[in-house]
């Protein structure tokens, strides 16, 4: 009944055509009517697997793009991350609801046969398959892939792991606060005479996520070209490393070691947080001219020429100095009157916002960030939003079920009995 049901699927499924020569691939054909409606992803399918953050994080920035994502979670339980809080909005965490919308939700028991051969027929119609399971655990089940592309060489299949598929840490759990302990993250982060300190929101997990994001549409592209899908390798201790950018090319170019400076910058000065009579203003000097400016607003001119703050290199080496100096004049105002004196000056520079004031911010609201979306359970809720530059207004428009509440699609999606469902999620 399944395979049937999937070359239904595959004949009607909508948004995709045959590329060059019948291959496989995103649909590039002549423009539509009506192509203010439609969105960058419409039309492909997306086998989502994986559980947490980083894999999830991946999967709805494509379903924000238009893509239709497919949620497999595990009977009963769902994804970790349910229950996950406080808080929660009724009985659904917020922790879940800010990385899941624009899914759709079915649970599926994976190490059954029965539940094998449902996520085979599911991959056979979809176009992406993504999962974030140690190295080996979905091949001994039979939904590696090897086995996806004997049955769907057209899938872009994307692993998302802790460390890597092979190698001597491959086979442990990946969880972001360890990968960037290990990736050198926690050690550059903190106060600089302080204990290192977790970053406030999990960025490697996040960055796994957006390389995932884009490899996947990378890997559609090259499917295109090709008419066949690919695998990707992703994991967290790779792309923290990746991110590391200038830290990582200070020890390998030059050997120097990475230190924690706090809200400070190893090689710019002034780039940092000074304290005010109220609150904290962040302000970054990134070359002569702008700390010239920065000391005619502070009323300092006599800095401008001082032979010890010339250069941003002399202004490295007399840090502490200069930012003794800075930091008592930035004391005697409070932040609002700082902010008012920058304005317009070229400077970088900004208030360190507590939750409440960055969703008040003026252009955090202009910049249309904040979507409200209706669950189908706790009815419209707020969530933050960015669509990765796609400005156009159809991409504002949330999709009919934004939210999956847990295992609510199954039947839509196989259009198969109650009876045949229990038999086969249980």
């Amino acid at each position: 009944m399944l395979a049937t049901l999937a070359r239904v699927a595959t004949v009607r499924r909508s948004g995709l055509r045959p590329g060059p020569g019948s291959r496989r691939g995103l649909w590039t054909g002549r423009p539509q009517a009506d192509t203010d409606n439609v969105k960058p992803l419409e039309g492909v399918k997306i086998l989502d697997l994986t559980r947490v953050l980083a894999g999830p994080f991946a999967t709805m920035n494509l379903g924000d793009l238009g893509a239709e994502v497919i949620k497999v979670e595990r009977p009963g339980a769902g994804d970790d991350t349910r229950t996950w809080g406080p808080p929660f909005v009724g009985t659904e965490s917020t922790y879940f609801l800010s990385v899941n919308r624009n899914k759709k939700s079915i649970a599926v028991n994976i190490k059954d046969p029965n539940g094998v051969k449902i996520i085979k027929e599911l991959a056979a119609i979809c176009d992406v398959f993504v999962e974030n399971y140690v190295p080996g655990k979905l091949s001994a089940l039979g939904l590696g892939y090897a086995d996806i592309d004997r049955i769907a060489p057209h899938v872009v299949y994307c692993s998302i792991t802790g460390y890597g598929q092979t190698g001597p840490l491959s086979q442990r759990a990946g969880y972001d606060a360890v990968a960037s302990a290990v990736s050198g993250l926690m050690h550059i982060t903190g106060p600089e005479d302080g204990d290192p300190v977790r970053p406030g929101v999990a960025m490697t997990d996040l960055a796994t996520g957006l390389y995932a994001c884009g490899a996947i549409m990378a890997g559609l592209i090259q499917r295109y070209k090709t008419g066949k899908g690919l695998f990707i390798d992703c994991n967290l201790l790779s792309s923290q490393v990746a991110c590391l950018t200038q830290v990582a090319g200070n020890y390998l170019i030059a050997r120097k070691e990475a230190k924690r400076w706090g809200t400070a910058h190893g090689s710019i000065v002034p780039y940092q947080a000074f304290k005010t009579k109220d609150g904290y203003l962040v302000v970054g000097a990134g070359n002569n001219m702008q700390f010239a400016t920065v000391c005619k607003i502070l009323n300092l001119p006599e800095l401008i020429d001082d032979c010890k703050y010339k250069t941003n290199h002399l202004r490295v080496q007399n840090r502490k100095e200069l930012i003794r100096i800075l930091s008592a004049r930035f004391e005697e105002a409070m932040t609002s009157e700082w902010l008012h004196r920058f304005e317009g000056s070229g400077v970088p520079y900004g208030p360190i916002n507590n939750m409440k004031n960055v969703f008040a911010e003026p252009q955090v609201l202009h910049n249309d960030l904040i979507m409200e979306m209706k669950h189908p359970t706790v009815g419209k809720i707020s969530v933050p939003v960015s669509f990765g530059g796609c400005n156009s207004a159809h991409n504002k428009t949330p999709s009919q079920s934004p939210f999956p509440a847990f295992s609510c699609h199954f039947l839509i999606l196989l259009g198969v009995t109650m009876f045949f469902l229990e038999s086969l999620i249980i």
